[in-house]
């Protein structure tokens, strides 16, 4: 799969994030890697996005951090979606569908 441009990843990564964790509660670097990995590769996730996001979301009360161990025993902070988090993963999965369809329709058009 190519891999995606970065550019295009500005705007979505919240999204992506409430994602990740609406399946439970991840460590920053589990988040990367499974976005990575269910984009086959196409997307890598820098350090300098996730975190600033990460510390967004939180401000939001999108997500919650506590302290917690890590698989290899390391000390890290685990985030989870709050009920306000649920609520705008499902907002921001909506107004996705609609901008990607105007997209395409757009580009699409002879």
């Amino acid at each position: 799969m190519p891999m995606l441009r970065q550019d295009r990843l500005y705007g979505t990564l919240d999204a992506l994030i409430l994602k990740a964790l609406k399946l439970g509660p991840r460590h920053g670097y589990a988040v990367a890697r499974w976005l990575e990995a269910v984009a086959d590769g196409a997307l890598v996730i820098e350090d300098g996005s996730l975190y600033p996001a990460l510390y967004r979301l939180e401000r939001r009360g999108w997500i919650d951090a506590d302290w917690g161990m890590s698989e290899l025993g390391r000390r890290a902070r685990f985030y989870r979606l709050t009920r306000q988090g649920r609520q705008q993963l499902a907002v921001e999965t909506r107004e996705w569908s609609v901008f990607a369809a105007f997209v395409t329709r757009v580009l699409e058009t002879a």
